[in-house]
């Protein structure tokens, strides 16, 4: 059969050239983090690595990556030393930008080699759906804007889920897919809200019987025992011979900070925030009581402990309550029923819960949710019903974290034509579904994604021409909160359909 126009390598292609154009283009406080810690794993020995403050953006990610970080820095003094250097704060030369560009690029190549695995295991009836998902994922704006732009990593990270989603095809690749995703966790650890739905899976498939639960495999459970322990040991082992865990896990895990990020993620708790913004004006009508000291709060968004003026408050407690509770159910279903869509599935509803319901949820966060869910959105058109609102809401509440004229035309055009693109190619290839539909997002969908362009338009660049300086909270807040409402009805939509199917 001949292959589907345009292939992968000739995507790639066309994209690389594209993020070799945005080289010179803004560059958010990330690329002095990740220059940072070139420096201090290059310069510093390791026993140092997770004590060192010189800069304010000390190494917060797991060891993984900072080893990741110290073999980019064996190339990086070939390019400039002087990046290498700790005191040298806010260093971007343009030797140091270029170098650190590419290897993002380079980095990129795992995620294709996913996604060219992803297309050739796909069956001959689904190739032409799984060849679009990838082309879709590859070119997807959260990506471009967050790891090309804005500057981060996470196509090679998202690279890595996806292969070891795709060992899970088969049974001779499940304890490959567990390694895989243990690896990701010591590399970073957000993964780790998508670790229930491998507990879970792995348990089924590879260490029970397929005829009965009671039937354990006690060799398979040592052999992915042992090498999830490996793992755990080459990632983390130096640091407990130096006795410093305890160090390393209050960097990965700042409790210290508020529930709600500075641009408040499109979750239950940026809803929340709008409806207790909202009650502070209808307060004395309802009499309700307002907590004066938290009116600020509210609305300045920063980072620190986030106090509600009329709203009962959030502890850490309640966040992941309210996140396991969430994800409880489609794990139930995955234990009786270990599909690979539903493991798909459930890893997409993890992320959900852990995106709607987490504790300070950064907004890229949101492509924890639309990856997996790329994978599974032409399954039918009961999927792609619920794919659709989430892309459209992902997507645009990214558009925050690039806040210059500059990036203002390519953040819009490239995520307006992607969303086009991909939306009707993805409506051309999504079936009809064996079962009735029980949740329908179509109306819902036209209505929001025709809200979207005049509520960009009026955030970009209407508000500024109406109210200068003033009310500069309100764009932020009215796209956080547009995205929410599309991201939590996009979950309702996923849950039915997959709970009923």
């Amino acid at each position: 059969m001949a292959e589907h126009f345009p292939t992968l390598s000739q995507t790639a292609i066309v994209a690389t050239a594209l993020k070799v154009l945005l080289w010179p283009a803004y560059k958010s406080t990330d690329f002095e983090v990740h220059r940072n810690w070139l420096a201090l794993t290059h310069s510093l020995p390791m026993k140092e690595w997770y004590f060192e403050k010189t800069s304010e953006w000390t190494l917060d990610y797991p060891p993984f990556f900072a080893y990741f970080e110290w073999l980019l820095s064996q190339a990086a003094k070939y390019a400039d030393v002087a990046m290498l250097q700790v005191n040298n704060l806010n260093y971007d030369s343009w030797q140091t930008v270029y170098f650190q560009r590419t290897t993002v690029i380079v980095t990129e190549l795992v995620l294709l080699y996913a996604l060219y695995l992803f297309i050739q295991t796909s069956t001959l009836a689904s190739k032409k759906q799984a060849h679009a998902a990838a082309l879709a994922i590859f070119l997807s704006p959260g990506l471009l804007i967050i790891d090309h732009i804005h500057f981060q990593y996470n196509g090679a990270m998202y690279g890595l889920l996806i292969l070891s989603v795709i060992l899970a095809r088969k049974q001779s690749g499940l304890l490959a897919s567990g390694l895989v995703f243990a690896t990701l966790l010591c590399l970073k650890h957000i993964y780790s809200y998508l670790a229930p739905a491998y507990v879970v899976f792995l348990l089924r498939t590879y260490c029970m019987g397929p005829k009965s639960i009671f039937h354990i495999k006690f060799f398979n459970c040592i052999k992915l025992g042992l090498g999830i322990a490996g793992i755990l040991g080459l990632a983390f082992g130096p640091f407990a011979y130096y006795d410093q865990i305890l160090q390393v896990l209050s960097r990965l895990f700042p409790f210290a900070r508020g529930l709600c990020h500075a641009y408040w993620a499109p979750n239950m708790w940026a809803l929340y925030s709008f409806a207790d913004r909202v009650l502070i004006y209808a307060a004395p009508y309802l009499k309700l009581p307002v907590d004066s000291r938290a009116i600020d709060s509210v609305t300045r968004g920063l980072v620190g402990d986030t106090s509600f003026a009329v709203l009962p408050e959030i502890t850490p407690r309640m966040t992941f309550l309210l996140t396991l509770a969430s994800q409880i159910p489609s794990l139930i279903k995955l234990f009786f029923q270990p599909t690979w869509d539903n493991f798909v599935a459930t890893l997409t509803l993890c992320g959900y819960a852990s995106f709607l319901w987490g504790w300070h949820v950064h907004e890229k966060a949101i492509l924890l949710v639309i990856i997996p869910f790329g994978l599974i959105a032409l399954k039918d058109r009961r999927y792609l019903g619920a794919f659709r609102p989430l892309a459209v809401a992902g997507h645009v509440s990214l558009f925050p974290l690039l806040f210059t004229a500059n990036e203002f035309p390519i953040k819009v055009v490239y995520t307006v034509f992607w969303l086009i693109t991909v939306l009707f190619a993805f409506d051309r290839l999504a079936h009809a579904p064996d079962q009735p539909r029980v949740f329908l997002l179509d109306r819902f969908s036209i209505l929001y994604i025709a809200v979207a362009i005049p509520l960009i338009a009026y955030c970009s660049l209407v508000h500024q021409l109406v109210f200068g300086a003033k009310y500069e909270f309100l764009p932020l807040m009215f796209i956080s909160t547009y995205s929410a409402v599309g991201v939590v009805l996009s979950w309702i939509g996923f849950s039915v359909v997959f709970v009923k199917s």
